[in-house]
């Protein structure tokens, strides 16, 4: 019963994440949600009993997959490439993908002031481990919150930047960071 419950929370999820696509999440709707996963709304609000409590775990969904994905890049280019350099790539490319206006997370913060701690924690624990990795803490720190400024003109959709000064952007971080 437990990898059924699993189950519903994954399809859940996955829905949820379509019509949050379609749909921007500020309009997703449980009921829209709970159709797309093919499971009731009841069901849906065992496994997630507010619309804040299934954005967050959208939230918690993104980071094990970026997670995963920095992983990846990681045992790939572990004989070439500095982890910082890993995530820089990974980080561009993830912004390179537009975002649906961010109204909806501030929505989500009224409604559950701890929408925020799993971004937080994240965060932190990534530089963290980028500082570990990394033998210049400057080169870190421009890069890493280089990348936060993109990551946040991307969500706010606020970017000022044309592609050719990303991409130089992206190859200056790039440099700094060998």
């Amino acid at each position: 019963m437990k990898a059924q419950r699993s189950n519903s929370r994954e399809k859940i999820l996955a829905a949820a994440a379509d019509v949050a696509r379609e749909s921007g999440p500020g309009s997703l709707s449980l009921d829209a949600v709970a159709s797309r996963a093919g499971v009731s709304k009841g069901g849906l609000l065992y496994n997630f009993p507010t619309k804040a409590k299934l954005m967050q775990g959208l939230v918690e969904d993104y980071l094990r997959e970026f997670e995963g994905a920095l992983e990846a890049a990681r045992q790939k280019d572990s004989g070439g490439e500095s982890p910082l350099s890993s995530y820089i790539r990974l980080s561009a490319k993830d912004c390179e993908e537009t975002q649906p206006s961010a109204s909806w997370i501030f929505s989500a913060i009224a409604e559950d002031p701890d929408f925020m701690t799993p971004i937080k924690t994240f965060k932190q624990q990534l530089f963290e481990r980028l500082k570990g990795e990394t033998p210049d803490l400057k080169s870190l720190l421009v890069c890493y919150l280089a990348i936060e400024g993109l990551r946040s003109m991307n969500l706010f959709d606020s970017d000022v930047l044309s592609q050719d000064e990303r991409q130089m952007l992206v190859s200056s971080l790039l440099e700094i960071a060998k």
